[in-house]
């Protein structure tokens, strides 16, 4: 899977929860939460989304600190890079 590929899953589990939200807009190295004004449980509908779209699994722990665009993707890419051996 390409980056291309997950930035735009990613981008449909984020307009999956906040569908008014202006994407275009998102600046991929601020944090995410504050642009969007997600609550945890956006927050939390946004990671089922991911999984559900990219089939990664990201602990809670972990998804505390996971805050920008840039680190979702770079996760996301991690995770499917080692299952993807063509990407």
């Amino acid at each position: 899977m390409t980056r291309e590929e997950i930035r735009r899953n990613l981008m449909q589990a984020i307009a999956a929860v906040a569908p008014e939200a202006d994407l275009a807009t998102l600046d991929p190295a601020l944090p995410l939460r504050a642009q969007l004004d997600l609550d945890s449980v956006d927050w939390l509908t946004v990671l089922i989304g991911i999984h559900e779209r990219l089939d990664v699994d990201i602990p809670d722990a972990e998804a505390a600190r996971l805050r920008t665009l840039q680190q979702l993707e770079d996760r996301c890419a991690a995770a499917r890079g080692r299952r993807d051996p063509a990407a």
